[in-house]
């Protein structure tokens, strides 16, 4: 029975609503399915010149691979393809973003500019930490929908890195600002992505004269033209936002009380497995935060530490069994978190995710230590 080749085939039909837009290498239109009453984005495969077809089919192939890695608010899904390769053709059916590119968006309302660059980072951090060179950053590949959320679009020339032999500049686009410097060296990487993203904002900024915007330091970083100079990735950057929120939006109490549980959970932890997760929801965090808290707030520290990690960690761990966590620290990050709002709550959760991915991971039981127990 096992391997056996599963055939579905049974019609599965969609009515076409209306076409999207029309590119080099094919034509995408929206389609609606009554059954579950959901619209999706159907790109399909067709070069203008034929003759490309089968030339650029495999980029093609190779798109769909990238997008069925990824799973991010902030970069479209695609649920399903379909492949001809005789024909040198197909499909990709995706999340349909009902909106606008970031230019015209901004110029309708740069209100929220800085969530809207904050998103931008988060989804290309995202990509980073996967692997994944998008390689096509312009204004008409990252959109904005209606409820304001940020969405990364166009892999056609996205390509994931591996090796070093992968940061080769193998593409040729017509690109719309002045190149950095690493391309004399035909070298496209991460700081690379780094910098055409700040100077897509900077570009944006300067021409719809925003004023708004509060991360010009972190922005000139990521535009410097010569890569050692520059910000050296999106996870620092990233990072860099976090600290310029953290630093405006919270007392030096409050500050003071996130740094000491987040000291306190930072000498704790050795290393994360690199298939770990993060929970992130702030009202499941609350709630087992709370239940910890009320089995030991007679103590002067805690009989179990790790229960605390294991609030934020969905994974297995290192620490180390020399590390201690006193009571009075959660309970003063507790009456932090309670009174804390939505977005503050989501401010300290991405603070203590910043930490977490800063530190060492490992793919398998790291070498045994004296002091550290395997979790």
């Amino acid at each position: 029975m096992d391997n056996q080749v599963v055939k579905f085939v049974r019609q599965k039909d969609f009515v076409l609503e209306k076409r999207l837009g029309q590119g080099a290498t094919g034509n995408t239109v929206l389609l609606h399915d009554p059954v579950i009453n959901e619209r999706f984005a159907c790109k399909k495969y067709e070069p203008a010149n034929s003759e490309h077809a089968p030339q650029f089919f495999d980029l093609f192939v190779r798109e769909i691979k990238l997008l069925h890695l990824l799973n991010h608010p902030n970069i479209v899904r695609v649920f399903n393809y379909h492949l001809f390769p005789k024909q040198n053709t197909g499909y990709i059916l995706m999340e349909y973003v009902s909106g606008m590119d970031i230019g015209t968006h901004l110029l309708i309302s740069s209100d929220n500019i800085n969530d809207i660059f904050t998103q931008t980072i988060d989804g290309f951090a995202y990509l980073e930490k996967n692997g994944i060179l998008h390689r096509d950053i312009r204004e008409s590949n990252i959109l904005i929908t209606s409820g304001n959320v940020v969405k990364i679009i166009d892999f056609g020339f996205g390509k994931q890195a591996t090796s070093d032999g992968d940061y080769n500049k193998s593409i040729s686009l017509n690109w719309w600002c002045d190149l950095p410097n690493e391309f004399k060296e035909s070298i496209y990487d991460f700081r690379t992505e780094v910098y055409f993203v700040g100077k897509l904002f900077e570009k944006i900024i300067r021409e719809l004269h925003i004023e708004a915007f509060k991360h010009g330091d972190l922005l000139d970083c990521m535009c410097r033209i010569e890569p050692n100079g520059r910000i050296g990735s999106f996870s620092e950057a990233k990072s860099a936002i976090l600290a310029t929120d953290f630093d405006s939006d919270f007392s030096s109490g409050e500050r003071n009380s996130y740094l000491e549980f987040a000291d306190s959970l930072s000498n704790l932890l050795r290393s994360i497995e690199a298939d770990a997760k993060y929970h992130s929801p702030a009202s499941v965090i609350a709630t087992k935060l709370e239940e910890i808290y009320r089995k030991v707030r007679l103590e002067d520290f805690l009989p179990n530490p790790t229960a605390i990690s294991s609030c934020f960690i969905n994974g297995a761990y290192k620490y180390s069994k020399r590390a201690n966590f006193e009571v009075n620290t959660l309970k003063n990050f507790l009456t932090l978190f309670r009174k804390a709002s939505r977005e503050k709550q989501e401010i300290i959760i991405a603070n203590l995710h910043s930490r977490f991915d800063a530190m060492p991971r490992h793919t398998q039981p790291p070498p045994f230590m004296d002091d550290d127990i395997p979790f």
